[in-house]
């Protein structure tokens, strides 16, 4: 899960923090700072992209939606069809969870080949961060394997990451055979039109200077998340849980 740094509350030419009328009036703004990428699952999209509340706006119980969350930027991200719906309107306890905005999610979720994201195991990670990067992998849906129950194949989170690793592994094969400048930069091309930049980032992760693109590339990445001096590994996050 990309760590990604959404930013401060847009402003307008006064300078005043704007008051969005409807929280989907927020989703240019969003898309400006952090690209056409759902926040949770790194899946690229358009039209489909919806404005996320981290909190619900309607949490089981309340008859209405909750003002302060519904139109407050800090309470905002990008979601897909399938992570919006599979974290639904559950009340979260924020520090239960990790978040793309807040933590280096990225050091805490692994991802491997057939698309699978777990919790890493990595010994640099306790048990605490372990359990709260299960907490949002199983919030989001990324452990789900829909294909024997989703008839309608509406869920395409975990196919499209598994072929999205059959390309970066094919073109992490070629770039040895062809490393130069123009092959790189159209693999960074790629990967941005495909989306999945965690599943990028751990195919080339023995290669500092194609992390060092893929990390530039895609807007609003948190370049802090990454020791610049020690190849790119990534570190907790300032003022993060991991």
């Amino acid at each position: 899960m990309r760590p990604i740094v959404r930013g401060t509350w847009p402003q307008n030419a006064a300078g005043q923090n704007i008051n969005f009328k409807e929280y989907a009036y927020a989703r240019g703004e969003l898309i400006r700072r952090l690209g056409e990428y759902c926040s949770y699952c790194e899946m690229e999209l358009d039209t489909s992209l919806a404005v996320e509340h981290v909190q619900p706006k309607r949490p089981p119980g309340a008859a209405q939606p909750i003002a302060a969350r519904e139109l407050d930027w800090n309470n905002f991200l990008l979601a897909c069809t399938s992570c919006n719906s599979t974290k639904g309107d559950i009340d979260v306890v924020l520090d239960d969870h990790l978040w793309p905005h807040r933590d280096n999610t990225f050091r805490a979720l692994c991802y491997s080949e057939g698309g699978l994201v777990t919790a890493s195991t990595d010994q640099s990670i306790d048990d605490a961060i372990r359990q709260k990067a299960d907490s949002i992998i199983k919030l989001t849906g990324l452990d789900k394997d829909p294909s024997n129950d989703d008839p309608k194949a509406s869920d395409r989170r975990l196919q499209n990451r598994r072929e999205t690793w059959d390309i970066a592994k094919l073109v992490k094969e070629m770039l040895a055979r062809n490393y130069n400048e123009d092959f790189k930069e159209l693999i960074v091309i790629t990967a941005r039109a495909k989306g999945y930049w965690s599943v990028w980032m751990t195919v080339f992760k023995d290669d500092a200077d194609m992390l060092d693109r893929l990390i530039k590339a895609f807007p609003g990445t948190c370049c802090d998340c990454f020791d610049s001096t020690a190849g790119l590994v990534p570190i907790a996050r300032a003022g993060g849980q991991c």
